[in-house]
């Protein structure tokens, strides 16, 4: 499913932005760009960072934003991009971001199977690191494609 979202239209590579908020609208303005979300999204995901916190930066220089789906959202989307130069985000433990997703969602369930496949993504120590180096799209695609062919061949048990 991963593979299927995250695409060229999906993904930003050497995003200048000056801070988090930026950033924040960089990844959430491919939401709206794709259809994934109304442009209202992207401010219902900063005003949650401003409101709750830091809690979307997930891991060392990894951040998800998103908002709650009645916000906006009109599909379950993912986006990414990378910053050119890393910003930070107010997390103690995982400040400077590098990365960030921006996640759509219908409801509470319709992307779990997205969030699965971003945690195998995000497990793969590096991978996380050559995206956070990645300075083209296309780059960005094929390390997302090899992490996550490799994860599904590891796990692949035949019966």
């Amino acid at each position: 499913m991963i593979l299927d979202i995250l695409t060229e239209n999906t993904v930003e590579a050497g995003v200048d932005a000056a801070d988090w908020e930026e950033a924040v609208r960089a990844a959430g303005e491919l939401l709206f760009r794709n259809g994934y979300a109304e442009r209202r999204y992207i401010d219902s995901m900063v005003d949650v960072v401003k409101t709750i916190g830091p809690y979307i930066v997930l891991i060392k220089g990894v951040a998800l934003a998103h908002a709650r789906p009645e916000q906006g959202a009109r599909a379950v989307g993912l986006t990414l991009i990378t910053l050119k130069t890393p910003v930070n985000f107010g997390s103690e433990d995982n400040d400077p971001v590098s990365l960030v997703f921006a996640l759509s969602a219908l409801d509470h369930s319709s992307h779990l199977e997205l969030i699965t496949e971003m945690g195998l993504l995000l497990d793969d120590g590096e991978a996380v690191k050559k995206l956070a180096d990645c300075s083209e799209k296309k780059e960005l695609i094929t390390v997302i494609r090899d992490s996550i062919t490799k994860k599904e061949v590891f796990n692949h048990v035949d019966p």
